[in-house]
Formats: C-alpha cells, sequence, structure tokens
C-alpha cells in the first residue's frame, strides 16, 4: 500500500514564549498540498510568530511545525529550496540593483539558468522597465512585483505571503492577487496567507485560521464562517472576533448551558 504524502505544513501544540504570556499558544493545525490559507488575527495575534516558526527562522519553545513532513526546528535544510517568503516589510537589499537581487537569491536556491529564469520574471512581473534600477529607488508598486519576483524565484511549493498587498493601489493590488492566483494554478503550490484585508482573503483562500492572543478561535471556510456569524462579509465577522462578540446563537447556547 502507497503511503499518502505529508502534509505541507503540520502544527502540533506549537508554542512561543518570549517574555510574559506565550506569543504562540498551543496551535494544531494541518495544511494540505495545494491549499491556500488564510491566517489571519489582529495586531499581537501572533501570527507572524507563527510564520517565522514554519520558515525554521524561529525556534519553538514547545511543540512542533512540520513542512512536507521536515520538522522545521532540526531538519528545515531538507525543504528550504521548496519553501519562500514575500512581505512589504522585508525589504530587499536596497542598493542593489532588481536583477541583482534575483541573482543573489537564485543562487542561494541554486535555480538553474538563472538569467533565463530572471528573464521570465521580468517579462511576466512586467520588471523589464526597470530591472537595472537600484532597489532603494523603487515606487511601493515596483518594490512589491520585485519583492514577488524573489518569492517566486525558485517555483516554490510552499509559498509565505505576509499582508503581500500592504499599502498597495487597488490597480497593483488587485494584480498581485492576480498573478497569485495564476502561480497557484500552474504549480498546484500551496499557500499561506497572512493579511488584513478581508476582500482578499475571501477571494483567494480555500479556508480561514483565525488567531486571538496566540490560539486559533476558528478553522473553516470563510462562507461558513460569515454563516455562522450572520454575517454579509468575513470583514464584518473578523470585527466581531476581534472585539470578542460571540457567533450567531452561541451566546445565547452559552447562557442556556449555565443556566440552573
Amino acid at each position: 500500500m502507497t503511503s499518502l504524502p505529508p502534509p505541507a505544513i503540520l502544527a502540533d501544540n506549537l508554542t512561543k514564549t518570549f517574555d510574559g504570556p506565550p506569543a504562540v499558544d498551543g496551535l494544531s493545525f494541518r495544511v494540505e498540498a495545494g491549499s491556500v490559507v488564510g491566517l489571519l488575527g489582529g495586531n499581537g495575534a501572533g501570527k507572524t510568530t507563527t510564520l517565522a516558526m514554519i520558515m525554521g527562522l524561529t525556534t519553538p519553545t514547545a511543540g512542533s511545525v512540520r513542512v512536507f513532513g521536515a520538522d522545521m526546528a532540526h531538519e528545515r535544510i531538507k525543504v528550504l529550496h521548496r519553501i519562500n517568503f514575500e512581505s512589504p516589510y522585508a525589504d530587499l537589499p536596497l542598493r542593489l540593483t532588481v536583477r541583482q537581487n534575483l541573482l543573489v537569491f537564485g543562487k542561494l536556491y541554486s535555480v538553474p539558468k538563472i538569467e533565463a529564469r530572471i528573464a521570465e520574471l521580468a517579462g511576466a512581473l512586467d520588471l523589464v522597465d526597470f530591472l537595472d534600477r537600484r532597489t532603494g529607488q523603487l515606487s511601493a508598486g515596483q518594490k512589491t512585483r520585485a519583492a514577488l519576483a524573489k518569492a517566486l524565484i525558485n517555483e516554490p511549493d510552499l509559498l509565505l505571503l505576509d499582508e503581500p498587498t500592504a499599502s498597495l493601489d487597488p490597480d497593483t493590488a488587485d494584480w498581485v492577487r492576480g498573478h497569485l492566483e495564476a502561480f497557484r494554478r500552474r504549480h498546484g503550490a500551496t499557500i499561506l496567507l497572512a493579511s488584513h484585508n478581508m476582500g482578499e482573503v475571501e477571494r483567494l483562500c480555500d479556508r480561514v485560521i483565525i488567531m486571538r492572543t496566540g490560539r486559533i478561535v476558528h478553522d473553516e471556510p470563510p462562507e461558513a464562517l460569515i454563516a455562522r456569524y450572520g454575517r454579509a462579509t468575513l470583514e464584518e465577522v473578523f470585527l466581531d472576533v476581534a472585539r470578542g462578540r460571540a457567533a450567531k446563537g452561541e451566546a445565547a447556547s452559552e447562557a442556556l448551558g449555565a443556566a440552573p
């Protein structure tokens, strides 16, 4: 009997403590290969720390996270070539040109025929006109396209995104989302998306994990959450969760259960 391949991400009681209460408090979830999952929560919910542990940049205080079966605290070298990351808050080296940045990251990932790959990305992501300009001289939208090229340089099986369209105008943001959708369709990639843009999450994600104070409070498809809260949009649901409001009917059920 052929064994099933491991999930793209498997977190088991994942915990990280710095000073004070845990930043991430016992997360357990799995992300199947080929899916697009939103990781949501207000500031301080633990999203960025969770992403850092998934990438192997931060060691868990307790529990574990596996990517394609590899324990990221001890075996990340086995799968790093299959992962990439993009965030507008993590600048590429600003003194290097876009081409130089892509060459550096392409070589780090041992991408074959790197010059041809850069040319392919430059055409697909509309980088040609500023490929030899220093990254620090680019506009916000141009920097985002350059960062997306870096994130796709190795055609990753797992793409981790932290607010990929933050600070972009609506047209550029829509363009980025469309390219991510196309990449996922072509390559069957898994995407984990941390975002505060609920419209973006509704468009891209099959499922959402909502965190609050380091813990998971919901894990289900966007449409199921919208129905659970009796709301019209995921943004309204997000506000309810952030403000501690119970889903439709849950408060009444809890009150009945507590009655003598």
